[in-house]
């Protein structure tokens, strides 16, 4: 019996900027968490000249997967091959292409091809695949084109900062403090309450309810992807409304005998929303010192009690 051929797609959109600066976008893929919606965490494996592995982690129809790919990077031809090495069930191979193409000096046509066959060619999983790679698309030019016609204004809303503290004490139990959040409830005084799920080992779905200095409390939803005994990184997908991105990472250092352990953070403003939340004379600088200092407060707070409890671990 002759089996099917791949399935072959197409998407594409028109972008109102320079088909270099898109490119360069495109090929860093430290960027994608920050663009792309359904784009959890990116980590590079291996990079060889213009060949590269990355390891990703996304959501496709709402579900948390991960895989890995290698990438061949034409920035001449400004052409980005990729092909899943180890894909993720229903999909049984998946690759394709981001294509940009000038239409003129400030403007471009990017396309985005996808060829993919399903696990035992099964005509319900092609289904499930063709939804997740349609919507998956769709999203990814939009918030593409969202993000690089921005760019003058997004940097005035986009900022990055860390807090960082020193442990006496071991990084796998300071590691262990932070990723086990279904008993922060229990040991951190500002989260009221946390639902926790681990389907796939190292990649979890993180519902918590914070506290707020006036008693009131908010629910935030992440995705965290982690690497022990070294780094917890996370995307949220459900944000307070001063925020369109928050992404942070916690990492854990080993250093002088102890634990050098660190949060960061890196959020993008929604100014829709400023005057709304804080008042009519609010502007960007009131809302980066008050987001900042919200998320600094419970970061600090956080290592502060990762500290406490694995100094008392302490041989």
């Amino acid at each position: 019996m002759t089996q099917p051929g791949p399935r072959t797609v197409e998407h594409e959109i028109t972008i109102s900027a320079p088909a270099r600066a898109v490119y360069q976008l495109l090929a860093q893929v430290a960027n994608w968490p920050r663009i792309f919606p359904p784009t959890l965490h990116v980590e590079q494996l291996e990079q060889d000249g213009r060949s590269e592995r990355i390891q990703i982690w996304a959501t496709a129809n709402g579900e948390p997967k991960n895989w890995t790919s290698r990438r061949t990077l034409d920035p001449e031809g400004l052409r980005i091959d990729f092909r899943q090495e180890v894909s993720a069930p229903p999909v049984a191979s998946m690759g394709g292409a981001w294509v940009v193409e000038p239409l003129a000096a400030d403007r471009c046509r990017v396309r985005l091809l996808h060829d993919y066959r399903a696990v035992d060619d099964d005509p319900d999983k092609l289904r499930w695949i063709d939804e997740a790679v349609d919507g998956n698309s769709r999203q990814e030019l939009a918030a593409l084109k969202s993000n690089v016609e921005a760019d003058v204004a997004a940097g005035e809303w986009t900022f990055s900062f860390e807090d960082t503290v020193h442990i006496d004490g071991a990084p796998h139990d300071v590691y262990d403090f932070i990723n086990e959040a279904d008993r922060w409830p229990q040991r951190l005084p500002h989260v009221a309450e946390v639902d926790l799920t681990e389907a796939t080992p190292g990649l979890q779905h993180l519902t918590m309810q914070t506290r707020a200095k006036d008693g009131s409390t908010h629910t935030t939803q992440s995705y965290r992807v982690c690497f022990p005994h070294r780094q917890i990184a996370y995307k949220q997908t459900t944000l307070p409304a001063l925020m369109t991105l928050h992404t942070g990472r916690w990492t854990f250092q080993e250093d002088g005998g102890g634990v050098r352990a660190t949060s960061q953070h890196t959020v993008v403003l929604n100014p829709a929303n400023i005057t709304a939340v804080l008042g009519p004379q609010a502007g960007i600088p009131e809302a980066t010192a008050y987001v900042r200092g919200a998320l600094s407060t419970n970061s600090r707070a956080t290592l502060g009690h990762a500290k406490d409890y694995a100094e008392a671990r302490r041989p």
